[in-house]
């Protein structure tokens, strides 16, 4: 199913990829976390589509804290962002998780410090990150399985705060929104270490390969992947080429 990309400035072809398949559509929606304009969007784009799969950035361990999140009168969830928000528009048992901590990841990032034998600093830095992102992915399914015991609902993460919230007009979200993704590029830009850089680099690296992977093994009908906005170029070339 097509969605109108322009009735609204939340919901643009500028944070939208579309990668046509033999079986139905791949669609790629960029989001900034907790965002207004980004929760909104994700929402259009699920409601819209109506997928068979319903793909996110997040670790398959952690997807059934979302749907617990999305199991709510409330919308958007009070809790999990816009990823709650997909899973809530989204039709039941649609969810899948595609970002690491997985076995690909870590043989795909294996694959990328081998070959470009980076710092002593890089690889530190590389190690960290993803034992932080593995400790919190298993936090996220303790989580889950004390709300499906006790049915209470855990706040894993704080939601991020923004300068503006999903009371405000439509334009005003997609400034504030836009003006964010600049200046989160900026200051990544002139404050983060050269180590730290190449860290991120090979990090994303892989876990884009994974995500891109993941994505391929749904060839059949509809697909909406809702991901972060700085992946979302990558990988919607890495699709469009089959680079897998």
């Amino acid at each position: 199913m097509e969605i109108d990309l322009d009735s609204d400035p939340r919901v643009t072809g500028e944070y939208v990829r579309e990668v046509p398949r033999e079986s139905g559509t791949l669609t790629l929606v960029g989001v900034v976390h907790d965002h207004p304009a980004s929760v909104y969007r994700v929402q259009q784009v699920v409601e819209g589509i109506d997928p068979e799969v319903l793909a996110l950035e997040l670790p398959p361990m952690s997807v059934p804290l979302f749907e617990q999140y999305a199991e709510t009168d409330r919308t958007p969830p009070v809790f999990g962002g816009e990823m709650s928000a997909a899973i809530q528009a989204a039709a039941p048992e649609t969810a899948v998780g595609i970002d690491r901590p997985t076995g690909g990841f870590f043989r795909s990032l294996g694959r990328k410090l081998l070959r470009e034998r980076p710092s002593p600093a890089t690889v530190r830095n590389v190690v960290s990150s993803a034992a932080s992102t593995t400790k919190h992915a298993v936090l996220c399914r303790l989580a889950a399985a004390v709300a499906a015991r006790t049915s209470i609902r855990l706040e894993v993460d704080a939601p991020v705060p923004h300068d503006i919230d999903r009371e405000a007009a439509p334009e005003d979200q997609a400034t504030d929104e836009h003006e964010q993704i600049q200046r989160s590029r900026s200051f990544m830009a002139a404050f983060r270490t050269a180590s730290r850089s190449r860290a991120s680099r090979l990090a994303d690296a892989a876990r884009e390969e994974e995500m891109a992977a993941r994505l391929s093994e749904h060839r059949e009908g509809d697909v909406v992947a809702v991901v972060g906005i700085d992946h979302l170029d990558s990988l919607a070339e890495r699709l469009a080429d089959g680079a897998v």
